[in-house]
């Protein structure tokens, strides 16, 4: 079994666990990827360094940071310094985990966005400058001879854009399209216990996704931040994962667990039969 785990960067979201448990998977055999964002690390850099982010609303009414020069900079900083404590982390525990970007070996390409929609003062405008991308390919034989050589790959943001910069991408996305291009199952560790049909309420966790009109359930009770995630499950499925959980980072042996059977489970079936209707 191949599995990818995405630890996000909530400030709620402890890694120790899900380090401890990645480092059991692999010692038992299995091929594991990690995955991290760090949304929360480039804020309080930004902030420590006195630079205030810019946030902008597209036309769709979602509200994101506006990567300019100076911020791209920074978030390379911060992802960089996430990946190494990943990755000390793991050593520590016994794993052969090694570091990289998506920059490195070409690991996440695509296009760049240089200039994005945005709704400024109730017009609708376009803002150039930006250093963001959607992921069009995965160098999937670089993962692969890694794990062949007993490595656990450690990777996330930045990608490399279609004209050689190094630019931004969703992490959940980023993680979608790795386990997909290994048709690997996909844990989404996050600091809730899944997906809620009610977004305040825990007892209504939707533990199993099944059906086409399981999948309109999930997507109509997605809100916010996990609005992403949903996006990345059905991504990865599309792309070959058999199956994508969205778990708790801060349960016992959370990755485990996940595969295991808690947080909300999503099968590629639920997404195939959407497709055919």
């Amino acid at each position: 079994m191949s599995v990818v785990v995405k630890i996000g960067g909530a400030r709620a979201v402890d890694p120790e666990g899900a380090l401890a448990d990645v480092a059991s998977l692999v010692q038992a055999g299995e091929d594991v990827v990690v995955v991290h964002g760090g949304s929360t690390k480039v804020d309080e850099t930004l902030e420590r360094m006195g630079i205030e982010p810019t946030y902008v609303e597209t036309p769709a009414g979602v509200t994101g940071r506006f990567t300019d020069a100076e911020t791209m900079a920074v978030f390379t900083m911060a992802m960089s310094s996430i990946n190494t404590d990943l990755v000390a982390g793991l050593r520590k525990q016994g794993v052969d985990a090694l570091g990289l970007s998506g920059v490195d070996g070409g690991l996440l390409t695509g296009k760049r966005k240089s200039a994005v929609r945005v709704v400024e003062d109730g017009k609708k405008k376009i803002k150039r400058g930006e250093h963001s991308g959607r992921i069009d390919a995965v160098n999937t034989d670089l993962l692969e001879t890694l794990l062949s050589s007993g490595h656990t790959p450690v990777t996330g943001p930045p990608m490399l854009g279609d004209d050689g910069t190094p630019v931004n991408t969703d992490a959940d996305r980023a993680a979608a399209a790795v386990a997909g291009a290994l048709d690997a199952t996909l844990v989404l560790l996050t600091d809730v216990e899944g997906v809620y049909a009610d977004p305040e309420d825990p007892s209504t966790l939707i533990s199993r996704v099944e059906t086409g009109d399981d999948w309109a359930d999930l997507e109509a009770a997605a809100e916010g931040f996990m609005t992403k995630k949903v996006m990345a499950a059905k991504e990865a499925l599309d792309g070959g994962s058999p199956a994508v959980v969205v778990a708790n980072a801060n349960a016992d042996d959370p990755v485990s667990s996940a595969v295991g059977g808690g947080g909300t489970h999503i099968q590629r079936s639920a997404v195939q039969e959407v497709a055919e209707q």
